[in-house]
């Protein structure tokens, strides 16, 4: 029924929406200009208003263009053909190409990356681990694996996610799963995971947020405690070490781990967003004038342990390591103004 709801509901009025802000956007552009000398920064309403345009605009656009591969594939029928699928993933890679170019300008962000890249070894599949902090970290992460390292992701996401239509048309089309961070009883996510890393190819990347969600200081003294609850003293004596990020939730990646026993491993850290959780946060820092680093670790699997205590404190220790790479890269100041 929920997703029904979200079909025949939502996304219509999301594109209803789209056609009303485009036929009175005069309006808003003239509304925004005259505000903007009365309010702080420079010109945040006007780039706010240019993001949410641009964000309503190709939410609308892709629920069109979907709606079309239904159509000609079938009624839906093909749409799980491997001809079907690239059609899917290629229209993924050509829209956040569009969102994160204007992002990127509007927003005054550079985004690098350090470290070994992910297709450092070719030909070898990947699970990738990567820390939770701030909204955009996921879109950033498959936006780099798709069009830096020409990978097609299989990822792992919450579940509240899916009440965007556009991602929820998108992912259910392609290989992906929405859960819950916090499992009814008797609902086995750990299965559900180990089916969407099982079969992965030379050029997929499995995507995982191991913490379950962004890392907030309220939800650090949660997972310690979940920590304490369990038993697992030890460990939580670890997660109240590491200050920058939350004490990781093994079982999703471990299952990963043992359906894709020839892959790689990849470690993401990231700094430069971590602040940023709601719109009243984006108000607030426009322009941001920062640069983003993302920080790879590739893990050859020779090099991860077998067992899964070992592979418990393996994770651990990389999260530690996770910790102290963040405390160490603070953002970095661009020059305020407008990137060439």
């Amino acid at each position: 029924m929920t997703r029904w709801l979200r079909r025949l509901v939502v996304a219509p009025a999301v594109v209803g929406l789209a056609v009303l802000v485009w036929v009175t956007l005069p309006l808003w552009l003239l509304g925004a200009a005259c505000f903007s000398p009365l309010l702080p920064g420079r010109w945040r309403l006007p780039r706010l208003a240019w993001l949410f345009v641009l964000y309503l605009t190709i939410e609308a656009l892709l629920l069109v263009v979907l709606g079309g591969f239904w159509l000609a594939a079938g009624l839906g029928r093909r749409l799980r053909r491997p001809y079907w699928e690239g059609l899917h993933y290629d229209l993924v890679q050509g829209v956040m190409w569009v969102f994160f170019r204007e992002a990127r300008r509007v927003l005054h962000l550079e985004i690098t990356t350090d470290g070994p890249a992910p297709d450092a070894h070719p030909g070898v599949p990947l699970l990738v681990a990567c820390r939770h902090a701030g909204p955009g970290d996921s879109f950033t992460l498959v936006h780099a694996l798709m069009h830096w390292y020409a990978r097609e992701p299989r990822v792992v996401l919450k579940n509240t996610l899916a009440w965007d239509p556009a991602v929820d048309v998108l992912l259910n089309r392609l290989p992906a799963r929405f859960i819950s961070p916090n499992p009814a009883a008797g609902e086995d996510i750990e299965s559900q995971i180990a089916a969407l890393a099982t079969g992965l190819d030379h050029n997929d990347a499995f995507v995982i947020f191991p913490e379950g969600g962004n890392f907030t200081p309220a939800r650090r003294e949660r997972a310690i405690a979940r920590l304490r609850r369990l038993g697992m003293d030890r460990m939580a004596e670890r997660a109240e070490a590491m200050t920058n990020v939350l004490a990781p939730r093994p079982g999703g990646l471990l299952a990963a781990l043992e359906a894709a026993p020839d892959a790689d491993v990849v470690l993401v850290a990231h700094t430069g967003l971590d602040h940023v959780l709601t719109v009243a946060d984006v108000w607030r820092e426009l322009p941001m004038d920062k640069r983003i680093v993302m920080r790879w670790w590739q893990v050859p699997r020779s090099e991860i342990p077998a067992g899964r205590e070992a592979q418990i404190d393996w994770l651990f220790g990389w999260w530690e390591r996770i910790d102290a790479w963040i405390e160490e890269h603070r953002p970095e100041e661009l020059p305020a103004g407008r990137p060439e």
